[in-house]
């Protein structure tokens, strides 16, 4: 899992925040996106309603089958683990690299 996985969690993107901009003012009538994760990590009903207030509709290409909930928190938790990891000792450092394999064979023995 490496800092684009992570993305998703940055909310000071500027094309994210582009885009919701546009969204918000109307200007945006669909958005197409390989995966749910692509656009957020969490939140995704949320922002679907945002934007369908708007006028805006999300046409998702890749519909993944469903994750059992135990496998979709694991995830998520090693998403967090990662952005954060990332955040404190930089996504190339050898520490953030220990950490978020740590984190994946903690959750990997679950």
């Amino acid at each position: 899992m490496g800092g684009k996985e992570c993305s998703s969690l940055n909310e000071k993107r500027k094309v994210f925040l582009r885009l919701l901009d546009g969204v918000l003012h109307n200007e945006v009538g669909k958005v197409i996106i390989l995966y749910e994760g692509r656009l957020t990590r969490f939140g995704f009903d949320t922002l679907w309603k945002v934007f369908e207030a708007h006028g805006t509709s999300i046409e998702v290409l890749n519909q993944v089958e469903m994750e059992s909930p135990q496998q979709e928190l694991i995830e998520d938790l090693i998403t967090v683990i990662s952005h954060f990891s990332g955040k404190m000792y930089g996504l190339r450092s050898h520490k953030y690299k220990e950490v978020v394999e740590r984190a994946k064979s903690l959750f990997a023995q679950a």
